[in-house]
């Protein structure tokens, strides 16, 4: 093709030939090399030359970390001054927690100026000439070597810390600082102890089992091997705080053949096969909601704590640190099951204050 379009003998384009041959005849074959530009001309900033400049922008680095500092100690005061129950209107929002409002807003605040300090000191007084680091295939030689080291060691003098003490010590401050707000998150984040709120559930004795959700009594004749009843006390939803009483009252309900209950507290506290536990995982508090009739397992299905439903719910496998409590049970003059005590031990997740 010519260079209007037409091939050359051998199918290579005209075009292509008459290039390829000012290449070889200009090079000699070899391609030309294109000289190394090197880096721009630094350019220093008005810090770089001006010790007047560079201590106004130590004093806005220095205003930022302090600024830091108290969104933390806002964040600190909230956290202990502030009703957790206060409600407060937020335009667009509508009523908000007011202890979370300040809480989040402080600590957004907080790590922004952490942040913003950090970014301007490195903008203003920082070294920010650009170098060539020739990288080597093999190991360097220990001169090298030890000169990267006290390189790395130098990196303080070279950011200015011992110069520019005011920075050094407000940022020491906002970082020191800002680790209080995760430590209360993690000592105290998570509310406080139950006490003994896990200890007594809505139940007491004579109360009758009712199907959930349905609320109707359970008669004993209707409890079959191998069948599961979803439970709640008589009277709950009747109660001032029902999803709370509701949330530590959960019970499953399960009938057995006696012969396979393996403990005799279990078979003594049950009637006739039929056993009653609590649904709420002894782990995090998650509901224990799937039986395995075959097996008699009752599993978690967080975590996969499984608990042996022979073996009065004992733990068999997943992280679940003890078993299930049992609900004492009996029958009533006319035949439906009701508690015949409260739960003697706190249902739920274990907790500092809980004994033994």
């Amino acid at each position: 093709m010519n260079e209007h379009g037409t091939e050359a003998p051998d199918g290579t384009s005209t075009e292509a030939v008459r290039l390829d041959q000012g290449h070889i005849e200009g090079t000699g074959g070899i391609p030309e090399r294109f000289t190394n530009p090197g880096l721009p001309a630094h350019i220093h900033r008005s810090a770089d030359v001006d010790e007047k400049a560079a201590r106004k922008a130590e004093k806005q680095v220095a205003t930022l970390f302090t600024l830091s500092i108290i969104g933390t100690l806002v964040f600190i005061v909230a956290y202990f001054a502030i009703d957790h129950r206060t409600q407060v209107f937020m335009p667009g929002i509508g009523l908000a927690n007011l202890q979370n409002v300040v809480l989040g807003v402080s600590l957004a605040v907080s790590l922004f100026m952490i942040g913003a300090g950090a970014v301007h000191w490195a903008k203003t007084l920082m070294p920010d000439e650009e170098v060539v680091e020739e990288r080597h295939t093999l190991r360097s030689q220990d001169e090298d070597r030890t000169a990267a080291v006290d390189t790395i060691l130098g990196g303080g003098d070279q950011a200015q810390l011992g110069r520019r003490p005011l920075i050094k010590y407000t940022l020491g401050g906002a970082l020191g600082l800002f680790a209080v707000p995760l430590v209360l998150q993690v000592a105290g984040g998570l509310g406080p102890l139950p006490g003994d709120a896990l200890s007594t559930t809505f139940w007491r004795k004579g109360m009758k089992l009712m199907r959930d959700p349905e609320g109707t009594p359970i008669k004993a004749t209707d409890v079959t091997i191998g069948s599961v009843f979803h439970v709640m006390p008589e009277g709950i939803d009747k109660s001032e705080h029902v999803l709370e009483e509701k949330g530590k009252a959960a019970v499953l309900l399960m009938r057995l053949d006696p012969d396979d209950i393996k403990v005799a507290k279990e078979r003594d506290w049950g009637h006739d096969g039929i056993v009653a536990y609590s649904k709420i995982c002894t782990h995090v508090g998650c509901p224990v909601g799937l039986y395995e009739q075959q097996t008699h397992h009752l599993l978690c299905p967080c975590h996969q704590s499984t608990f042996d439903v022979t073996q009065d719910c004992k733990v068999i496998f997943g992280p679940a640190g003890r078993p299930l409590p049992q609900l004492k049970i009996t029958v009533d003059n006319e035949g439906y099951l009701v508690a015949d005590s409260p739960f003697r031990e706190a249902v739920g997740p274990s907790f500092w204050e809980r004994g033994s």
